[in-house]
């Protein structure tokens, strides 16, 4: 019942300086701008690619104030659509976890949901703005058995768990699971992470924040123009490959540069290459 990872929502202290950040780097821009009730923020709302980002800074006391107070700037939910909005919300509530609303968007707590905020959107199609094509992932990290996280978030959104793709990478110590709506026609997962190596960076994330919301990926049409912008800006990021001047496949921009938001980046189709499907891979240009 799900179709797209198709926003995320980052709690930011000056939602103009990071909507500035984001055009600079990647080619976002501004949509609209609008008031949640359920963050207690006002929202700058980027289009992204195919996708959006709200930037959600804090208006009084709630949940964003308590966030950039907790944990300062960065991703507070994962946004995913559907095209049976009230469908999807009868089954919710049949399962125990009755959405709450904030005008046409809907919330899933993240105590009940292996620490992930869910925000749930209509499907819309959407022009492509920018350098970015879309997202697709938002990453779950882990310290709960992510077999028990995949079997609950099939269960929740009606997703045939026979689609999903195991995955484990020693060097960045963790093993899991891609919990793909709808392949091979698209990317769009949670990444379930369960963390096997605790001196990881994603190790020291989840001894201080246990099961949680992590980072975010997006695929790029145009990755020489995201490295130039990154570069030109003087951006911190890290390459897939041995060496920044030779990456042709994808990088990882660092939270510094996006106002707490690790984003991974990779060239169009490569993902399928750890998805379960690398033949549709295409060649770099």
């Amino acid at each position: 019942m799900l179709d797209r990872v198709d926003r995320i929502q980052v709690v930011v202290a000056d939602r103009r300086r990071a909507a500035e950040a984001w055009g600079r780097l990647l080619g976002a821009e501004v949509a609209g701008e609008s008031h949640s009730a359920y963050l207690g923020a006002r929202r700058t709302v980027l289009a992204l690619g195919e996708s959006e980002v709200e930037l959600c800074q804090p208006e009084g006391t709630g949940l964003a104030a308590d966030h950039l107070a907790q944990r300062g700037e960065g991703l507070i939910a994962a946004g995913v659509s559907s095209s049976q909005p009230e469908a999807l919300r009868r089954r919710l509530a049949g399962l125990g976890q009755p959405p709450l609303a904030d005008g046409e968007q809907v919330y899933l707590p993240p105590e009940l949901n292996f620490g992930v905020r869910f925000v749930i959107s209509p499907t819309r199609p959407r022009p492509r703005v920018g350098w970015v094509s879309f997202l697709y992932e938002v990453t779950n990290t882990l310290l709960s058995d992510w077999r028990r996280a995949a079997a609950h978030f099939a269960g929740l959104f009606a997703l045939d768990a026979a689609r999903f793709a195991e995955i484990r990478h020693g060097g960045f110590g963790y093993e899991g699971s891609l919990t793909l709506f709808n392949p091979p026609e698209r990317l769009d997962r949670i990444e379930l992470s369960q963390v096997v190596k605790p001196d990881s960076a994603m190790g020291r994330w989840v001894r201080k924040y246990g099961d949680s919301l992590y980072m975010c990926y997006c695929e790029t049409h145009d990755l020489p123009r995201v490295v130039a912008r990154l570069d030109e800006h003087g951006a911190r990021w890290t390459p897939r490959g041995p060496s920044q001047a030779a990456e042709r496949d994808g990088l990882w921009v660092h939270p510094s540069a996006l106002h707490g938001v690790l984003l991974g980046v990779s060239r169009t189709t490569l993902a399928w290459e750890w998805s379960g499907r690398p033949e549709l891979v295409r060649p770099a240009p």
